[in-house]
C-alpha cells in the first residue's frame, strides 16, 4: 500500500485524527453503518452500474446494514449477486489500521490473537502499525463440496509447532483460515449451499460464538468480519442445502431479480 504518511507506531496513531474511527466499541459492522448514513445523507448512488434494484434489492441491502445483519443474496444466475456483494467495499474507510505483521490484521487497541497481546504488552506504544485499504479488506470465496474446515477456519501447523517448539494445542500453532485472515472486513462466499455440513457449523460456531474447534482443541476467535453469502434456490436441492441453525443466523435473506423494465435489460446486455 502506498506511504500517506499514515502512523508508524501505536503512539503516533493514538495522537492522529484516524484514532478517533478506532474506539473499541466501532466494529466493522459499526463502520458500514456510519459510513453508509453518511452516503445517504449526502444522496450518494451507493451501488453504481447495478441497474433496476433501485426499488428492490438495495433498500433491503441497506436495511441490512442498517440492522447490522449478516446477510444473504437469493437469486439465479446473472442477477449480479457477486457484483453487489464487491460493491460493500465502498462503505469501508479509505484506509485501516492494524498491527503490523498480523495474519488477521488485529485491531491495534482490541488485539485477539495471542501473538498480538504478547507483542503490544512487550512493545506497548512503540508496537508497529500496518495499514489496509478498503479493496484490501474484501475476501471472497466460492463455495465447492472439497472445501474444509482448515480452509474456512484453520489448522494446526505441525512445522510450526516444530520450529517454535510449541505444544500443538498451543494457539501460536495455528495456520489460519480464510475467514480468520478476513478479520476487520467482508468475507463473501458465494454458492453456500455446495459447502458441506460441517463446514457450515464451523462457519455457525463463528457467527453464533466466535470459537470453534480445531483438531478437538476449542479456540477463541471473537472475529469482527460481516459474512455476505450468495446463493442459487435452484440448486437447494441439487447441489446441498443450507443447514437450519446457519441459516437462522442469516440476519437478511435478499431475493435478487433480472430486470423488470426493458430498459434496464437492454441496458445490462448492452
Amino acid at each position: 500500500m502506498p506511504n500517506f504518511d499514515l502512523p508508524k507506531t501505536l503512539a503516533e496513531l493514538r495522537a492522529s485524527h484516524y484514532f478517533d474511527q478506532l474506539q473499541p466499541e466501532r466494529t466493522l459492522k459499526e463502520e458500514l453503518r456510519s459510513n453508509l448514513i453518511r452516503k445517504l445523507d449526502r444522496k450518494e448512488e451507493l451501488f453504481p452500474g447495478v441497474m433496476g434494484y433501485e426499488e428492490t434489492v438495495i433498500p433491503q441491502v441497506v436495511n441490512a446494514i442498517l440492522s447490522r445483519h449478516n446477510f444473504i443474496l437469493l437469486g439465479l444466475r446473472g442477477q449480479a449477486k457477486t457484483r453487489l456483494a464487491r460493491m460493500l467495499t465502498r462503505l469501508l474507510d479509505p484506509h485501516m489500521p492494524y498491527i503490523a505483521g498480523c495474519e488477521i490484521r488485529d485491531h491495534p487497541l482490541r488485539p485477539i490473537c495471542k501473538q498480538c497481546r504478547d507483542r503490544v504488552a512487550a512493545l506497548g506504544e512503540a508496537t508497529p502499525i500496518q495499514w489496509l485499504s478498503a479493496e484490501e479488506r474484501f475476501v471472497e470465496k466460492l463455495a465447492t463440496p472439497d472445501v474444509t474446515i482448515a480452509d474456512m477456519i484453520g489448522d494446526i501447523d505441525p512445522i510450526k509447532a516444530a520450529r517454535t517448539g510449541k505444544d500443538i494445542s498451543n494457539e501460536l500453532t495455528i495456520h489460519y483460515g480464510l475467514v480468520p485472515r478476513a478479520n476487520r472486513g467482508v468475507f463473501v462466499i458465494n454458492e453456500l449451499p455446495d459447502l458441506a455440513g460441517k463446514v457450515q457449523v464451523g462457519l455457525f460456531n463463528i457467527m453464533q460464538e466466535g470459537d470453534v474447534q480445531i483438531k478437538g482443541y476449542p479456540v477463541r476467535l471473537p472475529l469482527d468480519v460481516m459474512l455476505v453469502f450468495t446463493a442459487n434456490p435452484e440448486d437447494y436441492t441439487a447441489r446441498g442445502k443450507i443447514i437450519t441453525p446457519l441459516k437462522d443466523r442469516i440476519g437478511s435473506e435478499i431475493r435478487t431479480h433480472y430486470p423488470l423494465l426493458v430498459s434496464h435489460g437492454m441496458a445490462v446486455a448492452g
